[in-house]
């Protein structure tokens, strides 16, 4: 896709470690509306390149564009209250708060906090609106992905940024966790979709990005890259 209008742009990006590169250079493009999948093995930068664009990490060399603006060097709370969140790997949660004090800190860029905002997260799920007194550390891991993504949505952004929502959770979980995605996208949230479980983001997807140690190998409509070869062999479990 080469989409002059598109919402989001990443252009040449390398970032280092030290001296070791994770990222080789890499494009890729996100139009307002879609939901973008980068898929990849473990250690192939997938991770990196969200944390980059959120300004958790430092870019060596290329450029990061959000609505034509160059962000590139913008500070992360400022990414944050231009309209991208961020859900990150692990979750990353404060286990010591309630949910509700959770979502509320996901909230910050807002003067106000937006009732609206947080009873459409309750809307999308139900469980945390259910245990929003309880203490997030308490709640079960798929608990804890739902409350990482509903904190995310707090800060009411045009781009979210989801880094492994399915690791770790049990096949129905996964289901529930990606059923949502698809809400979220439905009520006018672009999304950028980091995840090993190939199948079920290409499902979801409209277009996918396959990194291979920091480098883009493959790139397409989800529908060519489910039927790819080279994707089949090394991501949906199929040989030759």
């Amino acid at each position: 896709m080469n989409d002059n209008n598109a919402m989001f742009k990443v252009e040449d990006l390398e970032v280092y470690y030290g001296s070791i590169a994770a990222i080789k250079g890499i494009s890729l493009e996100v139009s307002k509306g879609e939901i973008v999948t980068i898929l990849g093995a473990n250690g192939a930068g997938k991770t990196t390149t969200l944390r980059t664009i959120s300004r958790l990490h430092d870019p060596k060399a290329g450029k990061i564009f959000f609505k034509g603006q160059d962000i590139t060097r913008t500070p992360s709370h400022k990414i944050v209250s231009m309209g991208i969140g961020h859900s990150p790997e692990g979750r990353r949660i404060f286990k010591i708060l309630t949910v509700e004090e959770n979502l509320l800190l996901g909230a910050y860029v807002n003067k106000e906090t937006d009732r609206k905002i947080l009873s459409w997260v309750y809307e999308l799920f139900p469980r945390l609106q259910e245990r929003r007194k309880q203490l997030a550390g308490t709640l079960s891991g798929g608990e804890q992905q739902m409350l990482a993504i509903a904190r995310a949505l707090m800060s009411d952004p045009e781009l979210l940024l989801l880094d492994e929502p399915s690791l770790g959770l049990a096949p129905i979980l996964v289901k529930t966790i990606f059923k949502t995605i698809r809400e979220i996208s439905d009520s006018g949230v672009t999304v950028l979709l980091v995840e090993q479980n190939a199948k079920a983001a290409l499902k979801l997807a409209d277009r996918g990005y396959v990194l291979e140690v920091g480098n883009m190998a493959l790139s397409g409509t989800s529908r060519d890259l489910l039927a790819s070869e080279k994707v089949q062999e090394a991501y949906l479990g199929k040989k030759k």
